[in-house]
Formats: structure tokens, C-alpha cells, sequence
């Protein structure tokens, strides 16, 4: 059973950056497709980034393009999301996700994923 347990967030500045990790245990994540979601209060949860299962697709939210790259060490079994110049929209509870055989949708909110991890808190503030 794949369990994902995500860590790296944390309170930065604007401008600032953090990288995100997410841990796979269980499983490797050779044949999974990966990404991550994000979600603030009062807000609609929102698909962040994401790779494909075979690593030939990767797409991001508009709103990230250019300041997120995501990525994944298929030896460690980690995938990584690396926030640059962090905004005070960004703050949210940042998910990593997986799904076996997964694609990566351009819309990234409507590609299932089956594996969740439990969050991590990201703070934007000066």
C-alpha cells in the first residue's frame, strides 16, 4: 500500500522560496503518476503541478508557471515541488498525490489520483 507522507513547508517572506518533499513508502513510484494539489481556507481545492507516470508530461497551474518546478527522484521514492518567489496568494495546505499508471492532465484538477498524502502547511508573510 503507497503512503506519501509530505514535509518542507513552512512560514516564508514574499519573494521567498521553499521546497516541498513528499516521501513514498510502500510502493516505488516508478509507474506512478505524481503532483500536487493545494488548498486555502474558503478556497476550491487547486491541481498545482503534476508528472506523468511515464515522465513525458508535466504541467503546472497558470497561476505557478515559472516560479514551481516539480520533480521526482524515482531512487528515493521522493517528489519534490520547488516554490520560487512566493506571493501572498500561495499560502495553503500543499498535498502530494499519486495515481498508478497516472497521466497529467493540462487541467490537473480532473486527473484522479488515488493516493494522497496528509499536507503541509505553507505560510506566506513578512
Amino acid at each position: 500500500q503507497l503512503q506519501l507522507v509530505e514535509s518542507g513547508g513552512g512560514l516564508v517572506q514574499p519573494g521567498g522560496s521553499l521546497r516541498l518533499s513528499c516521501v513514498a513508502s510502500g510502493v516505488t513510484l516508478n509507474y506512478y503518476g505524481v503532483g500536487w494539489f493545494r488548498q486555502a481556507p474558503g478556497k476550491e481545492r487547486e491541481g498545482v503541478a503534476c508528472i506523468s507516470s511515464s515522465g513525458g508530461s508535466t504541467n503546472y497551474a497558470d497561476s505557478v508557471k515559472g516560479r514551481f518546478t516539480i520533480s521526482i527522484d524515482n531512487a528515493k521514492s521522493t517528489v519534490h515541488l520547488q516554490m520560487n518567489s512566493l506571493l501572498p496568494e500561495d499560502p495553503a495546505d500543499y498535498y502530494c498525490v499519486a495515481e498508478y499508471l497516472g497521466g497529467c492532465a493540462r487541467s490537473i484538477a480532473i486527473q484522479p489520483y488515488d493516493y494522497w498524502g496528509q499536507g503541509t502547511q505553507v505560510t506566506v508573510s513578512s
